[in-house]
């Protein structure tokens, strides 16, 4: 009868032990999280060069939302941050008026955010792969 008892006691413990341990659902979360707070400014546009005085940003601030400048407007939206992934919501811009040559920068980096799926830290750099465009979006931190 002890041993059945000592057998019941491991098997209870066990199944303390499973029901304490984090979902991989909730490891996801802590892994996006790791990213909250911080900004980032853009330094290379799928390999093509950045305007120097209208780098476009990138912000963690609150969890569940990014937002930033463009190039010229500034945007904000949900974003969904997992294990090495990223999925953002439609983005709200102001609309202010724009060079062409600013527009045109502006587009493809909020074309190129909206249809990301990867994101990594490389080397201190932020990178965000895309579906729209071949090469990654880089970031440097900046806060």
């Amino acid at each position: 009868m002890k041993q059945l008892s000592w057998i019941g006691a491991v098997v209870a413990a066990l199944a303390v032990g499973c029901a304490s341990a984090p979902s991989p659902q909730q490891g996801q979360e802590k892994a996006g999280q790791s990213l909250i707070g911080s900004e980032w400014e853009l330094t290379d546009l799928a390999g093509l060069p950045v305007l120097q005085d209208r780098r476009p940003t990138l912000s963690f601030l609150e969890p569940g939302r990014i937002t930033g400048t463009g190039s010229c407007n500034r945007y904000g939206g949900a974003a969904d941050l997992g294990e090495g992934t990223i999925k953002v919501g439609p983005l709200a811009t102001t609309r202010m008026a724009c060079t062409e040559e600013i527009d045109a920068q502006e587009k493809a980096f909020l074309t190129a955010l909206q249809n990301g799926h990867k994101i990594q830290l490389v080397d201190g750099d932020l990178v965000v792969y895309t579906e729209s465009l071949e090469r990654p979006l880089r970031f440097r931190r900046t806060r």
